[in-house]
């Protein structure tokens, strides 16, 4: 029996080293009636986990950003009409609508046959399970990657290279990678870097390893740049969030001004996020308030 029992022991353990190398198995899930769901790594493999409450946020609500919003909304039209349409990267300062931008492009398309995988940047190695598990479906999938950086021996930056523009399968035609980041070349930048450049017929070239950098955000076919907000700026979002959660009548924005400006000057920074921020803090704070108070 003892033998029998250190038998089992040793099949057991032999199993668990095995388990990681087995093919992923990808959860059940029905499309028809899905709209977004979360790719989930675990032991033997990923898949996909529904998210059953998503972000409701509209186009109509993103303000100060309509060349990035009706580029990507365009490209998204082209996309689910069957057109040929690009791979977008939506890069720069924090907190002004890039992820938002995404999430109300599925609300808007939703009915049409968008659907969105979100994928964690360290999670990008899975690409190949991802994208076969997807191939041949009649729905059209963003996979959504939000806040998208690395480090320069980051295995996802080659898994990624490869899905956008790098391997010799062709990516399928039902599958469009909309990705975000705070800055354009996703992988860190040096100074002794430049030092590699060099002079050729009179133009500047830069060296390998910046090549390399700015070759991974090249494979974006459209690139959408977000600015930072200006206080005026900034108070529209504010009005515009207090406007939605406030109960009508709408207070005046004398009312809210410069509690708005206290608030972003907090946080040192005047963005959508903090505006959104600001509007759920003020009115919350006037429901809590007594009658009069």
């Amino acid at each position: 029996m003892d033998r029998l029992d250190s038998l089992a022991d040793r099949i057991d353990a032999l199993l668990d080293r095995l388990e990681p190398l087995l093919p992923a198995r990808t959860a059940a899930i029905d499309w028809s009636d899905q709209v977004a769901a979360r790719w989930v790594e675990g032991p033997g493999g990923g898949g996909f986990e529904p998210v059953a409450h998503r972000h409701p946020i509209r186009l109509d609500a993103l303000q100060h950003i309509e060349h990035a919003r009706d580029a990507a909304e365009r490209n998204t039209r082209q996309f689910l009409a069957g057109l040929p349409a690009n791979n977008v990267l939506l890069s720069g300062a924090r907190g002004t609508g890039k992820s938002s931008l995404i999430k109300a492009l599925l609300n808007e398309y939703a009915a049409q046959g968008l659907r969105l995988v979100e994928v964690q940047p360290a999670d990008l190695i899975a690409l190949p399970r991802i994208i076969a598990a997807l191939d041949g479906r009649p729905e059209r999938f963003i996979l959504f990657c939000d806040d998208l950086s690395f480090e320069a021996d980051d295995p996802s930056y080659k898994a990624l290279k490869a899905a956008l523009d790098g391997s010799v399968a062709a990516p399928p035609d039902n599958l469009v990678i909309y990705a975000t980041s705070n800055r354009r070349h996703l992988l860190p930048e040096y100074f002794s870097e430049n030092e590699q450049a060099r002079p050729v017929d009179g133009e500047i070239h830069p060296g390998e390893a910046v090549e390399e950098k700015i070759s991974l955000s090249e494979r974006f076919g459209l690139w959408l740049s977000f600015q930072p907000f200006d206080q005026n700026r900034y108070l529209d979002i504010c009005a515009l969030w207090i406007g939605r959660l406030h109960p009508a009548p709408a207070p005046d924005p004398e009312a809210w001004r410069a509690d708005a400006l206290r608030f972003a000057r907090a946080r040192g920074s005047r963005s959508g996020r903090v505006a959104w921020q600001f509007a759920r803090d003020w009115v919350g704070a006037r429901g809590l308030a007594p009658p009069g108070g």
